[in-house]
């Protein structure tokens, strides 16, 4: 930072310095010596009174905060404490136009490292997400594998990473939110670049915890339950010969079945049957993603292609929780080397989210506790003609798409996308333009995009480079893309839009992309509730306004219980380390039991049901899904900003101011904080239009 920047108050600066020497400390007691800092408090303190001889007070501010988080950061491997104090000597820019040049190197230089390493990713993994031949061994082994493992590695050898430190300090979330709105578009780019390097992982911890995310995400990614293959204890077929993934597929299928009577409630409660058998791990391993077998949820019972009953079906040993264990194990890894933050807890909400983990479980219990929730409630059970249950958590009625047969939603987007290259160059090119984007706009954004048909549910990678695309992925069958597929390409294609304008348009490189993905969730939201209206299907505006508020209201409600239970599983497994996958299964049903009873059960009905634990998020994402109701949140407060304006050109505005932090991006966005309050405001009106 320049001189003019404001500063916290001298105590904050020594008090950070402290900690970090205390984290060095605490560090000794639990590292090898290679893995710790071999700078006493002396030296640290020496250099920083050689540094103000030499510059006096005009970067006191910078390097009294820097050279402890420097010195946090260096190893005996680097050099002595004497060898420090000379390369702090030697590297420290006073100069504001020099630093000024650094920062432009180091982005233009990251750009090519980062935008590499992520498409030489992409293509490892492409066999593995994409549509095509049988995934083989080598093939995972590939998609394990992490081509920027040991970027920290070397840019600590070569001692880039201490010459960014040095110069570009690290500022924690309080003080960026203290501080940020103050600071000019140049002072946040410095900001996060003292982002890159606040911890030192090395490359085996990088890569074991990449393989473990590999593995998660495969095991999710063929985790399918072929529906035509259940039966009731009747012996009927409910549903016709298809796999769906779980849980997205199997969720999604469940919100088709609201306008079929008894029929359809027959099949919601079959798919809620499978979802607490995957819970519970009492699901045979023999039908999970194999037609070779008829299977009875209700009874648990088993018949094979002979017809013949298998006698005492083999459940799933507890894989699913064994990939959360996992998971968990290998952030531990990853924790020692984390002086900033030394949870996987902190690192997501307040590295990744850059909210605190406090503020938003407060936001979600307030939110759910809130009286609307009740009444909305009510009115779901006055449409549905009777008692609520659990998965009506799902509730899909508030959409206009509600009352529209899917096969008849299916037959229209199978003809109008039957590949992907139909969808690439007639379906995104019309949603912006129907959005209000320019023809000149829309083709360079459609031109940075490249769709491919997805193993999975669907997903959007995005490009850390402009000279590379940003990737959609979603189902697309034989015979074309359903609805369900392209409700997805279209939640997708609003990343994709985001992702394309983020890093194109942002003054910084530094500062590319969104505060969190709940921001880039809220685009995706907002392009994905409107999806009928891109077939030209849309509906009476002011009721159509009314249902999309209590649309989002009750998706935050399901979302938001979801969340706290892999929250409160984390919390618990960090309490308890070494728990087996058997335990940690037995506690994230009993948590699910009490969030559900305590939210959820005197709104749906039936105590203890543990429904809020299937998502796979857990599985194969540690700690994202708070990401989702939060996205929800800020979506709401934009499709307010948004109302009766141009959403392209709110779009274009909104957007390109990058990275800031959650608080101070709302506050340019639409001129408030992050707040429920909004969203309840506007579910009790729409109540009332409603009724």
């Amino acid at each position: 930072m320049t001189a003019t920047t404001r500063s916290l108050p001298c105590t904050k600066t020594v008090l950070l310095c402290l900690l970090l020497v205390a984290s060095l400390v605490s560090c000794r007691n639990k590292k090898n010596d290679s893995d710790m800092s071999n700078i006493t408090t002396p030296t640290v303190e020496a250099t920083i009174a050689a540094l103000q001889e030499q510059y006096g007070s005009q970067c006191a501010e910078r390097f009294e905060r820097s050279v402890p988080q420097a010195a946090s950061l260096w190893r005996a491997q680097d050099g002595t404490p004497e060898e420090f104090q000379a390369f702090c000597l030697s590297h420290f820019i006073a100069d504001s136009a020099q630093l000024s040049r650094m920062s432009d190197i180091l982005q233009a230089n990251l750009e090519s490292l980062l935008g590499c390493f992520n498409k030489m990713s992409v293509d490892l993994k492409l066999n593995i997400h994409c549509d095509g031949p049988e995934i083989t061994p080598i093939d995972e082994m590939f998609a394990g594998f992490d081509p920027s493992a040991h970027f920290d590695d070397d840019m600590f050898q070569q001692k880039i990473a201490f010459a960014v430190v040095l110069n570009f300090p690290f500022y924690t979330l309080q003080e960026k939110n203290e501080l940020g709105q103050h600071w000019s578009r140049q002072q946040w780019a410095y900001a996060r670049l003292g982002d890159l390097f606040t911890s030192r992982v090395p490359a085996a911890c990088n890569q074991q915890l990449a393989g473990q995310l590999a593995a998660a995400d495969n095991y999710i990614s063929n985790y399918n339950i072929m529906m035509g293959r259940l039966v009731d204890d009747h012996g009927n077929h409910l549903f016709p010969d298809m796999a769906l993934i779980s849980h997205w597929g199997l969720r999604d299928e469940l919100k088709t079945h609201y306008n079929e009577g008894d029929s359809g409630l027959a099949k919601q409660r079959m798919i809620y049957q499978v979802m607490q058998r995957i819970i519970d791990q009492s699901i045979p391993q023999c039908v999970i993603n194999d037609d070779h077998y008829t299977w009875n949820p209700y009874s648990n019972t088993v018949v094979d292609g002979q017809n013949h009953q298998v006698d005492d079906p083999k459940p799933e040993p507890d894989t699913r929780y064994q990939y959360f264990l996992n998971n968990f194990h290998a952030m531990q890894q990853v924790d020692r080397y984390n002086p900033m933050y030394p949870t996987a807890i902190e690192r997501a909400f307040n590295q990744d989210m850059e909210v605190s983990y406090d503020e938003i479980e407060q936001l979600f219990t307030t939110f759910c506790s809130s009286p609307v929730v009740a009444q909305v409630a009510q009115l779901i059970e006055n449409r549905l003609g009777r008692k609520l249950e659990p998965f009506d958590i799902w509730y899909d009625g508030f959409k206009s798409r509600s009352n529209i047969d899917e096969d008849q939603l299916s037959a229209l987007t199978r003809r109008l996308y039957p590949t992907k290259e139909a969808f690439a160059t007639r379906g995104m090119p019309s949603i912006l333009r129907q959005l209000g984007f320019s023809a000149e706009k829309t083709e360079f954004i459609c031109s940075h995009i490249t769709v491919d048909p997805s193993r999975g549910a669907g997903h959007a990678w995005e490009s850390n480079m402009r000279c590379d695309n940003a990737r959609l992925r979603t189902r697309i069958g034989q015979d074309g893309m359903d609805y369900k597929g392209y409700n997805i390409a279209v939640h997708e294609f609003g990343h994709n839009v985001e992702q394309t304008i983020t890093l194109h348009d942002v003054d910084h490189y530094i500062m590319k992309g969104v505060p969190n993905t709940a921001f880039t969730e809220a685009l995706a939201f907002i392009f994905q509730v409107r999806d009928l209206d891109f077939l030209g299907m849309g509906g009476n505006q002011q009721t159509a306004d009314a249902l999309m508020t209590l649309d989002i209201f009750w998706g935050c409600y399901e979302i938001m219980g979801v969340s706290l239970v892999d929250m409160y599983a984390w919390h618990w497994l960090y309490e308890h380390p070494d728990a087996t996958a058997a335990q940690l299964k037995e506690q994230v049903i009993a948590i699910a039991r009490q969030v559900w009873n305590k939210y959820y059960a005197p709104i749906l009905g039936e105590e203890n049901s543990t429904i809020l634990a299937i998502y796979s998020h857990m599985i194969d994402s540690p700690l994202y899904l708070p990401n989702y109701p939060y996205g929800h949140i800020i979506e709401f407060q934009l499709e307010q900003q948004l109302g009766g304006k141009n959403i392209a050109d709110e779009i274009q505005r909104i957007y390109p101011v990058g990275r800031l932090t959650p608080q101070h991006w709302m506050r340019h966005a639409v001129g408030s904080t992050v707040s429920t309050q909004p969203l309840l405001s506007a579910a009790t009106e729409a109540l009332k239009e409603l009724k």
